[in-house]
């Protein structure tokens, strides 16, 4: 019996269950976010071009500048493909954040200025720039997508201070999250804007479709692998997933989300000293396992700290 035989008999006994699949409007979420995506990486392999036009020509602007694409690098860059060749006037552009000075900036920027390095500069800041317009255009039809998706009034909570991640939109993505889901997802410790964002528009923010926080954890593929032969455990590994949101993820964070999307209830950080006590009590338990089997009994002092 071929495979698909087999599928379609077994589907017939209502023996298997469908994929998951969020809702048209969701499913035009998540495109969006795709396409963004990929424009992101097709922007970072024009840096990668730019950063190779200025070592070809000699010019090490990487060392005394960490980014060719924040502000003084920008500046620099823009200077150069106009036509201006003084190090000194080139390093005087740096911003005043910049920590090498301006006779560094200048002794980096002396190079041989062939003119198909050039050339290729050029091409590849032509090309970061139009990509960057299409990156805008991108975010303002997610920015639509997400408002016809709101269920909820309302704005965040004012807590401790983000810094918005680099390549985020440049609307106030975390509004409409919150809007969208009801409760503020990057409340959580290690989720930004960018990460809710990659989870919410490949799931949405109704979790009824998945039973438990388990089913949820698993279709993010971040549950431990079950290859057992004979007993034996052959690997833990993660399976792999074609879902995209399993690399946003950790096992305790897809939780957490699964805990507040289901519940609408903001997330309270317990802080160090919480984790610091189950950790305790966790070791504790360890031991008392291995003292029992052992034959002996482990007492806890009542002067202990």
């Amino acid at each position: 019996m071929l495979d698909c035989q087999w599928l379609q008999q077994l589907m017939t006994y209502g023996l298997l269950s469908g994929a998951f699949r969020p809702p048209d409007a969701v499913c035009v979420l998540r495109a969006l976010w795709r396409q963004r995506g990929m424009l992101l990486k097709s922007q970072g392999r024009h840096v990668q071009h730019m950063q190779k036009a200025l070592t070809q020509m000699n010019i090490q602007l990487a060392n005394v500048i960490s980014d060719v694409v924040g502000e003084t690098g920008q500046k620099i860059l823009r200077a150069i493909v106009a036509g201006e060749r003084d190090g000194q006037v080139l390093a005087a552009m740096k911003n005043v954040r910049i920590r090498a000075s301006q006779d560094e900036i200048a002794k980096s920027l002396q190079g041989n200025w062939r003119a198909e390095h050039l050339f290729a500069l050029k091409q590849a800041l032509a090309m970061f720039d139009f990509i960057g317009t299409q990156l805008a255009e991108c975010d303002q039809e997610i920015e639509q997508q997400m408002q016809s998706l709101q269920t909820h009034d309302g704005e965040p909570a004012k807590g401790k201070k983000r810094s918005r991640p680099r390549n985020a939109p440049k609307f106030d993505l975390r509004t409409q999250l919150c809007r969208m889901c009801g409760v503020d997802l990057t409340r959580i410790d290690g989720i930004d804007v960018t990460t809710a964002l990659a989870v919410v528009s490949e799931t949405g923010a109704d979790m009824t479709r998945f039973p438990t926080v388990g089913h949820f954890a698993s279709w993010l593929g971040l549950c431990p692998g079950t290859r057992i032969t004979g007993g034996k455990v052959m690997s833990g590994k993660t399976k792999r997933v074609a879902n995209r949101a399993a690399t946003a993820a950790a096992h305790k964070l897809a939780r957490l989300i699964y805990t507040m999307l289901t519940k609408g209830e903001e997330y309270t950080d317990q802080g160090q000293d919480y984790y610091e006590e189950r950790y305790r009590e966790r070791v504790l338990r360890q031991l008392a396992a291995r003292a029992e089997k052992m034959g002996m009994k482990l007492v806890v002092s009542e002067n202990a700290a």
